[in-house]
């Protein structure tokens, strides 16, 4: 496996027109130490990279010059180019950060000039008239307004040119969208430059100073006139049908936006936004420039979405925090809550859906804020027992499985907050004997199991008011969801609830319990399922509960572990026929308890809850076992036992002595696999063992090497590195000898397809040197010859087709040692070679094998 090479960052690079290139060059100095000799050699550069490094010293440089310097015609005319360069950069280029960072720690005696050199630079950027420019000029706005001082004074000094170019650009934009109907390609890119153009002027309005105060909002003042003429804009964009739907959500934001800006007095807002949500304006009480600007706001007649919009920039761009809207603004939420509930009963369309879900987990988010700080009144109207909470509760369960993720994602949200909603109605009654919450725990317990909506939220109720409540109804719950685990579709979402639950109980029983008897009832109610079902469950069952929920049991209390080893041993040792906790394992055909526990150690060990495999082998499970393991008569037992002494969260980790025992035995009693699907996993599992040795074996080499010899132990091994090599040395030399007089003649086709298979994935982990099949062990290495290896494939070759194929086996032995020198000579043509061997040879499974580990070795 070759190493990735890491992507090199791109950065393009800036350049400047020729006369600042001159105007550079005339101030210049000889030493090349100024600030117009370092913008010199920056704009020389070619790479962008090295740009950055210049960029950095230009305010170092300011630093050392003094006040004096204000005067100096080289520093003005620098800054000037620096404003140009700024501008002239895109907005995703780094440069532009960078030099808007450095240019922050500015001293403070060249900010006027600074601010004036950028101001002069970006009014000739707002004078442009190309169309196609004003994208380049409206993110040169926004990036001057994010986290950068100067950029942000300009746009103080030239707030009426930027609105000003902001409403012109929106109008000529949607012109040209009109132009090119139908060309889609070119639609798009215009419509995504007035997605941008809106979101800019709203960050103008929530960001720049000038709106702070009143002067602007005057009648005939330039800036107001403006402000009234984008307000206008952005209510033709609302209704307009021809444009994408994200506009007319930004464009819902923006007006609300700007009404609170504009609408003076404040306290008035509320009354006004509802009596446009409701559709009730009254034309006569409200400002001649509101109705100019919003007039088809005021109608009847407004279209669905663009009502839904409204209220998603109503619930956004207000203030909801700490009740500062007053009752008024509590009117106005419970006006949103009915008009999104209308809504909901007309909108079909999907995505309208979708902004809908959004929009209702947003209310019931402002619904939490200002329950906070709220009247008597608005609780009662938001209590578990009112009706916008039952109607939100209708809307959950309505589309708690509607296809789309993310809308169920939004159900999810909304029952989170209306349980909190009901929570904070109820000053200070008790959460478990609560009517509302008795009354919505038993409904959905009484629910089937196969609805996945109701795993969602009675994960949410168990967050909310504990799990001893839902115990209480029915202790058999964690048995009832394990049993439901056979189905593929409904495993993630009982996997979780399981989760939630466990958690939740194990912290109930842990504040609630001084000693450490509550450990016991938390594992009867959640363990004693799981192995019930490790043991007795369908096979699908068992494969879920494994994947899924035992890990997540294992890694959130690892000390269960030998709980589970204790009952599965114990069920393992009685008797067909005697009482015991669970049913023994004493049928040939099944997994057992047996198998339950090598699955539970699998995991565990996989997952790293098992401290040494040492540790293991002595006090979990002993030697007997493990190799009870290996040869049982279930397949899926035996690989769970291989795989728990296989796998290893730690690559590095040491192969035992007894696990490399272990594996010599499976070896002898298992090549012999009928199942292809058992014999791929086998050398699966074999082949991760492999690596672990190749790995291990470079820290045990490196041991040795840094004077290791002095110390008579090391924390990763309990032996001499030395030693562990050796070992490794004789074990892979036993196993290749096993699997080699596997093929001998006559062999079953099983038990040669494995043993090959297993060669040739010892040859990919381990190095192939000079003609030699070689495993390094830093200085030890064992190699057994490429010709002895040679010998056994062409010796079974013989002896299998000696009575029918005598003399085409004998030309085969001819080709390959003629193809084995060929490859010597010329490695590079060696895949030509290979293919002239293989097309020699017969055409059966076990040898398409076989070329593949001659050529690797």
């Amino acid at each position: 496996m070759g190493v990735k090479k890491k992507k090199e960052t791109q950065v393009a690079a800036l350049t400047i027109c020729h006369q600042d290139i001159e105007t550079l060059r005339s101030f210049a100095d000889v030493e090349g130490k100024n600030l117009a000799s370092l913008l010199l050699s920056c704009v020389q550069l070619t790479d962008g990279l090295s740009q950055i490094q210049c960029i950095k010293q230009i305010v170092p440089l300011l630093v050392k010059v003094n006040k004096n310097g204000l005067c100096d015609p080289t520093i003005q005319s620098s800054l000037d180019i620096i404003a140009g360069i700024y501008l002239s950069l895109s907005l995703k280029n780094p440069l532009k950060k960078v030099l808007a960072s450095s240019l922050n720690g500015l001293p403070e005696f060249f900010l006027t000039e600074a601010i004036h050199s950028f101001t002069s630079r970006l009014q000739k950027e707002l004078n442009t008239t190309d169309l196609y420019s004003y994208r380049k000029v409206i993110d040169n706005i926004s990036s001057c307004m994010e986290n950068f001082n100067l950029g942000t004074a300009s746009i103080n000094n030239l707030l009426k040119n930027v609105l000003h170019f902001l409403q012109k650009s929106l109008i000529e934009i949607l012109e040209e969208n009109r132009k090119f109907a139908g060309n889609h390609i070119v639609q798009t890119r215009l419509m995504n430059d007035l997605l941008v153009g809106i979101r800019v002027s709203m960050v103008l309005v929530q960001k720049v100073q000038g709106f702070q105060g009143n002067l602007w909002k005057a009648s005939g003042s330039p800036i107001w006139q403006t402000m009234c003429g984008l307000l206008n804009i952005f209510t033709k964009f609302l209704s307009d049908d021809d444009l994408l739907q994200t506009i007319h959500s930004t464009s819902g934001l923006a007006i609300i936006l700007f009404i609170k800006t504009m609408f003076h007095p404040s306290e008035k807002i509320p009354d006004l936004v509802s009596s446009l949500l409701l559709r009730s304006v009254d034309c006569t009480s409200i400002p001649e420039w509101f109705l100019s600007s919003c007039r088809s706001l005021c109608c009847a007649d407004i279209s669905e979405s663009a009502l839904l919009f409204l209220c998603q920039g109503t619930l956004a761009m207000l203030d909801w925090q700490d009740g500062s809207m007053g009752q008024s603004g509590e009117a106005l939420l419970l006006d949103t809550a009915h008009v999104l509930f209308t809504l909901n009963s007309q909108i079909k369309e999907s995505t309208l859906e979708m902004f809908l879900s959004r929009i209702l987990a947003s209310w019931t988010n402002s619904a939490i804020h200002v329950l906070k700080s709220s009247s008597p009144s608005l609780k009662d109207n938001l209590n578990g027992n009112s009706s916008i909470v039952g109607r939100l509760l209708e809307y959950v369960y309505t589309h708690w499985e509607h296809p789309l993720d993310a809308l169920r994602h939004q159900t999810k949200i909304i029952f989170k907050n209306l349980l909190e909603m009901h929570q904070l109605t109820m000053e200070g009654a008790e959460l478990v004997t609560d009517p509302f919450f008795l009354e919505l725990t038993e409904g959905l317990l009484q629910l089937e199991w196969h609805i996945k909506g109701k795993y969602i939220c009675l994960s949410c109720l168990v967050e909310c008011i504990g799990i001893e409540r839902i115990l209480a109804v029915d202790k058999t719950i964690p048995s009832q969801i394990l049993e439901v685990m056979g189905d593929q579709s409904l495993v993630p979402y009982a996997s979780d609830l399981l989760e939630t639950m466990f958690k939740n109980h194990n912290s109930h029983l842990k504040s609630r319990t001084v000693d450490g008897i509550w450990i016991d009832k938390w594992h009867e109610i959640w363990v004693s399922p799981l192995l019930l079902i490790l043991c007795e469950g369908n096979l699908d069952q068992k494969s879920y509960v494994i994947d899924y929920y035992l890990p997540k049991l294992l890694n959130y209390s690892p000390e269960s572990l030998r709980y589970m080893v204790k009952i599965l041993q114990t069920s393992i040792d009685a008797k067909t026929g005697q009482e015991q906790s669970f049913p023994s394992l004493g049928y040939c055909n099944s997994r057992g308890a047996l198998g339950a526990l090598m699955a539970c150690l699998r995991i565990a060990r996989a997952h790293g809850h098992l401290q040494s495999a040492t540790d293991t082998w002595e006090n979990l499970v002993s030697s007997a076992r493990i190799k009870q393991g290996l040869i049982h008569q279930h397949c899926q037992v035996r690989l769970d036992t291989l795989g728990l002494l296989c796998e290893s969260n730690r690559s590095t980790e040491i192969v035992s002595t007894e696990e490399m025992q272990w594996i010599q035995f499976f070896i002898t009693y298992n090549l012999n696999s009928q199942s292809p699907g058992v014999r791929q996993q086998i050398c699966s599992l074999l082949k991760k063992l492999f690596c672990r040795i190749q790995e291990s074996s470079q820290v045990l080499y490196k041991l040795e090497q840094s004077k290791s010899k002095h110390e008579p132990k090391n924390e990763l091994t309990k032996q001499h590195p030395s030693v562990s090599l050796q070992q490794y040395k004789n074990f892979m030399t036993s196993i290749c000898n096993s699997l080699f007089e596997a093929l001998f003649p006559g062999s079953s086709y099983s038990t040669r397809f494995s043993a090959l298979t297993i060669l040739v994935a010892i040859a990919e982990v381990f190095p192939v040197l000079e003609g030699k099949f070689l495993i390094i062990f830093g200085e030890i290495i064992f190699f057994l010859s490429r010709h002895m290896l040679f010998f056994y494939i062409l010796l079974y070759l013989k002896f299998q087709f000696c009575c029918l194929f005598f003399r085409f086996i004998w030309e085969v032995l001819f080709l390959a040692y003629n193809s084995y020198l060929y490859i010597i000579k010329f490695a590079s043509k060696g895949q030509k070679a290979k293919k002239l061997f293989c097309s020699h040879l017969p055409n059966c499974c076990y040898f398409k094998i076989v070329p593949n580990l001659f050529f690797k070795f």
